[in-house]
């Protein structure tokens, strides 16, 4: 393969970036011919080319007499050049951008191992996540939340945000090995010490003084969607796994993902009404499908697909092309510093569905059972998924606060992660990726 991409690169066009970017658009390959030589080393290959007396093409020993050993260097910045026989700069269309450029021009701003804040250039920083899978994790936590607090050196220097990647994935959600070492020695005070760091990081997100655009793509699950839903935005890119799957490993969302989809909900209703009346028929459907989102573990297959399920809002934007992701999300971020962004006041007024609604989710549930669609332990998941998004067995239409439903995600989360199919549940995915069904 790599000779014949060298034998015809002449022919195909100038230099090798044409054609590894031709590869990646073209053909959906990670990394195009010449990538993935340098990845495998083209002076160990061409050796054993060599040595197994293979043909090695004209045009890889003109790279060789030049004295390279690799067809792009300065992080692939520059690539080499047949013609001349030197390397040459890159060249990229307006708007494609890559956070490990920002990186190496301006530096890091702060890190630590799970994530750093990177100057992206216009007044903008990005929040990079990189531990692996980005699973979300204490390191990442701890970053996102000092960053984003309305004190932090990072508020004052900067006038917008964004939340996003360089890796394969956005996030694949928490860190459930921690978590399932913690459920197994009964270590609860430690589990609630984790859970309300969560909740502190989402509400810095959601709370901060300066507008944060999170840019999603690939997959963004569980504690991963939680940090993209309470975004002032999202700049989402096309090809998206969106989706709160908590309810797959036996528990529930607690990081602020059932509060969030019940404001939502109340929030469509409210647009036909002028306010989520509790006996409306739109406040009905738009929080039964809010439930089984949640309760199915829904995750959409597209970006345009999360929009249909609630995961993004109308004022979310696509982006088509990955590599514009990242500058497509710091416009919307500057756009919306520009236009005298506000953060959101912590809600009060929240008129919670309460115990009429309860019963008939519940109902639901009690249905599916008897059709032997789901197991007993999904019933009692799914009745904790009603608990929390109707506010509890209390009156319809009284008013809680954000952090009343917090309490409750945080009440439904410790209750789950005590029984012993949720912590099997949760064993079994970290070893096999998949959900258990027990």
């Amino acid at each position: 393969m790599w000779n014949y991409a060298a034998d015809c690169l002449p022919e195909i066009a100038d230099n090798a970036s044409s054609v590894d970017r031709a590869m990646r658009a073209g053909f959906n390959w990670e990394m195009g011919p010449f990538q993935l030589w340098d990845a495998a080393g083209v002076r160990g290959t061409v050796e054993r080319m060599r040595s197994a007396g293979e043909r090695v093409s004209p045009i890889v020993e003109r790279l060789a007499a030049a004295g390279a050993d690799a067809w792009y260097r300065l992080d692939g910045r520059e690539c080499f050049d047949v013609a001349s026989g030197a390397y040459r700069p890159v060249m990229e269309a307006e708007g494609i951008a890559r956070i490990a450029r920002f990186r190496a021009a301006n530096g890091v701003v702060r890190h630590n191992p799970g994530a750093s804040l990177v100057d992206i250039g216009d007044g903008v920083a990005c929040l990079e996540l990189h531990s692996k899978k980005n699973a979300v994790g204490e390191d990442i936590i701890r970053l996102v939340t000092e960053t984003f607090s309305p004190q932090s050196d990072a508020v004052r220097n900067f006038e917008a945000f964004v939340v996003g990647g360089d890796a394969e994935h956005f996030s694949v959600g928490a860190n459930l090995m921690q978590l399932l070492l913690s459920a197994q020695e009964g270590e609860w005070d430690e589990v609630d010490f984790a859970v309300r760091a969560f909740q502190r990081m989402t509400a810095a997100i959601k709370f901060c003084p300066r507008p944060v655009v999170v840019a999603p793509y690939s997959f963004c699950l569980g504690g991963g969607a939680e940090i993209a839903i309470h975004g002032a935005r999202r700049q989402a890119h096309a090809e998206l796994y969106m989706g709160l799957v908590e309810t797959g490993v036996g528990v529930v969302p607690a990081g602020g993902g059932c509060k969030e989809m019940l404001l939502r909900a109340l929030d469509v209703a409210a647009a036909v009404h002028g306010n989520a009346r509790n006996e409306s028929v739109e406040l009905v459907g738009a929080l039964r499908r809010t439930f089984e989102t949640i309760a199915m573990a829904k995750v959409s297959t597209s970006a345009v697909e999360a929009r249909h399920i609630g995961m993004l809002l109308a004022a979310d934007r696509i982006t088509m092309n990955r590599e514009r992701l990242l500058n497509d999300a710091k416009q919307s971020a500057r756009e919306l510093a520009a236009s005298g962004y506000s953060a959101p006041a912590p809600r009060t007024d929240i008129p919670a569905p309460g115990e009429n609604m309860l019963a008939t989710l519940k109902l639901g549930v009690h249905v599916m059972r008897q059709g032997e669609f789901i197991s007993d332990h999904d019933v009692k998941v799914a009745n904790w998924v009603a608990y929390v998004l109707c506010g509890g067995p209390v009156t319809p239409g009284t008013l809680v606060s954000e952090q009343y439903l917090l309490d409750l995600e945080r009440e439904a989360f410790l209750s789950l992660c005590g029984e012993k199919k949720t912590q099997e549940r949760i064993a079994f995915t970290l070893k096999s990726g998949r959900p258990l069904r027990n």
